[in-house]
């Protein structure tokens, strides 16, 4: 067992509270990677908040980079001393993860959101007793993680931590939606709503395979400013006339006064070819919906409830909808082409990141829900 400082859940929503907490030695498979940043994601936040109580106390974080001080008997890709990645687990067997596309692993409930290993264990200890971790396969916001090998990602010498550590899901999410699933045309146009790290992940990599125009909509001015820092035409806030349910809709599918859908059809051209949704808000979609040309496509890859479409609109337009989970991502080979473009200045995800000491978790949480921070990164010292 090795001693660790862990940012600890006792219960659904409680804040992070540092802990000293037990870690198991590797699993043959397993890898020991000693923290050096980790990333704060909304996911973090959304699910902390819902996470069932009968899985607390709970250690998360799924946005880790470190370096490998230890290895089990059965890895091969990695040693001790490489720096790496760290990303979403998958079992590697199954059908989906034999065809390249481990983020929609047969197991992957049981491998990221168990509260554990897939077998119901897990690696770390509160005085004396189990607490439950394994998020996404590695609950990063600790000193140390014990992660199976699939979920470790070797990176180059010199890349900084705090760049690598968004590669494991938020830029991996954004950019993977544009360039992996959507597969945008150079000149055809592509709208983000939602400027966070998500959204400027997409936004940078439609910027970088030739999207013209990309727009982003976001409600903090900062990120808009950023959004059109880094490429986009224009930045727009969402709060002009918003949608609300129930509201009349004229002929071509717009509620009246929806300043945005105008907007938007106008930067576009008659409506955007993709428009990427990291808001999981159902006016942002139906509003997503509306500003789409004919045949246009909605990735949505937010958080959200429920959803509901008029199904004739859609299929008279030809819409295209699509659900994405980690970018449709096979991280072994998608993380070396994202950092590949970021050393060819292609995607700046450093201009994201804003730096916290790990011991200050509450203030990079505070700075992700006030919207100052886009990209807070938890650094160990």
């Amino acid at each position: 067992m090795r001693h660790v400082r862990a940012a600890v859940t006792a219960e659904p929503g409680a804040p992070f509270l540092l802990r000293d907490a037990e870690l198991e030695d590797p699993r043959p498979r397993e890898v020991l990677v000693r923290m050096t940043a980790a990333g704060v994601c909304h996911t973090d936040l959304g699910i902390q908040a819902v996470w069932p109580r009968r899985l607390t106390p709970m250690v998360f974080g799924h946005e880790g980079a470190g370096r490998v001080e230890a290895v089990g008997t059965e890895v091969s890709g990695v040693a001790a001393g490489d720096p790496v990645c760290l990303t979403f687990a998958s079992c590697g067997g199954c059908p989906r993860c034999v065809a390249g596309d481990p983020a929609y692993c047969d197991s992957a409930r049981a491998l990221n959101l168990s509260g554990g290993r897939g077998d119901g264990s897990s690696a770390l200890r509160l005085d004396g007793a189990p607490l439950h971790g394994g998020f996404f396969g590695q609950s990063s916001f600790a000193t140390y993680a014990v992660v199976h090998e699939r979920g470790v990602v070797k990176v180059p010498a010199g890349l900084p931590a705090t760049v690598a550590a968004p590669l494991g899901c938020g830029a991996q999410t954004g950019a993977g939606t544009v360039l992996n699933r959507l597969r945008p045309e150079p000149g055809t146009s592509l709208v983000v709503l939602g400027a966070g790290g998500v959204g400027l992940s997409a936004l940078m990599a439609a910027v970088a395979v030739g999207c013209d125009p990309v727009v982003a909509v976001d409600p903090v001015a900062s990120r808009r400013s950023l959004a059109v820092a880094l490429g986009a035409r224009a930045a727009l806030a969402p709060d002009d006339n918003p949608v609300t349910d129930g509201s009349p809709v004229t002929d071509d599918g717009a509620a009246p006064g929806d300043g945005l859908v105008a907007a938007l059809r106008d930067l576009t051209g008659g409506g955007a070819h993709h428009v990427v949704d990291t808001t999981g808000r159902p006016e942002m979609l139906h509003r997503a919906v509306e500003a789409l040309r004919p045949r246009g496509a909605l990735a949505f890859v937010g958080l959200g409830g429920e959803m509901t479409f008029d199904m004739m609109r859609l299929m008279t337009r030809g819409v295209r909808l699509h659900g994405v989970m980690e970018g449709d991502s096979d991280p072994a080979r998608f993380i070396p082409e994202l950092v590949g473009l970021y050393r060819r200045g292609r995607f700046p995800v450093d201009r994201l990141v804003t730096a916290f000491p790990f011991e200050e978790i509450g203030a990079a949480v505070a700075a992700m829900r006030d919207g100052s921070a886009v990209k807070p990164v938890l650094t160990f010292t």
